[in-house]
């Protein structure tokens, strides 16, 4: 019989988010992981950069478990920063800045992940002060939930630079079809789309 162990399947879930966003990186120039790519500016090391500091938050500050010992960078959410400047790298943050952070902040989120009990007590400090107290499994579930809604981002930004699709590198959970097949699929929805638009 398998044991259930809560904390390690939401643990699993997180990573395979994790790891998900970070390969959309993969084999694209500092210009295309940087483009913005819809009207709000969402691009693909921007959304790193955001994911690494809701970790950092949610897994540090909350649980009385800060990450930065000093001054945090001038991004971070605080009073004075620019507003949205966590979800864009300025020219100055490197890749391996951003990657290098988001996989530091895995290390600390991990570490508090393990050290705690699911039900342990956390205080979130920029929630209004009514719903300020948490458990770390109420977090792992909102960071879980923030992480993927941001690697389901990142597909569709990755797509749109270059056509590549999947999930993971060695998954990509994709129906099997060649360029042609998926024109023509595409062709057939917008045949379809504009049949019920026309209805």
């Amino acid at each position: 019989m398998i044991e259930p162990n809560p904390k390690a399947d939401l643990l699993r879930y997180l990573q395979d988010a994790r790891d998900a966003l970070v390969w959309k990186l993969d084999g694209l120039s500092e210009y295309d992981i940087r483009r913005p790519l819809t009207r709000t500016g969402t691009n693909l090391l921007g959304l790193v950069k955001h994911v690494a500091g809701v970790e950092l938050g949610y897994f540090g500050d909350t649980f009385g478990r800060p990450f930065f010992d000093e001054e945090p960078p001038p991004w971070w959410y605080t009073e004075d920063a620019e507003p949205n400047s966590d979800m864009w790298a300025a020219a100055g943050e490197s890749r391996e800045d951003i990657v290098g952070l988001y996989h530091q902040a895995w290390e600390h989120s991990n570490a508090t992940i393990t050290a705690l009990a699911l039900d342990s007590i956390g205080r979130v400090p920029w929630w209004p002060e009514e719903r300020r107290e948490v458990t770390l499994h109420h977090i792992l579930v909102r960071v879980i939930s923030d992480t993927q809604r941001h690697a389901g981002h990142a597909d569709i930004v990755r797509e749109l630079i270059d056509g590549s699709v999947g999930y993971l590198k060695d998954s990509d959970s994709m129906p099997q079809g060649d360029e042609a097949w998926w024109e023509s699929h595409r062709r057939r929805l917008e045949r379809v789309a504009r049949e019920a638009g026309d209805g």
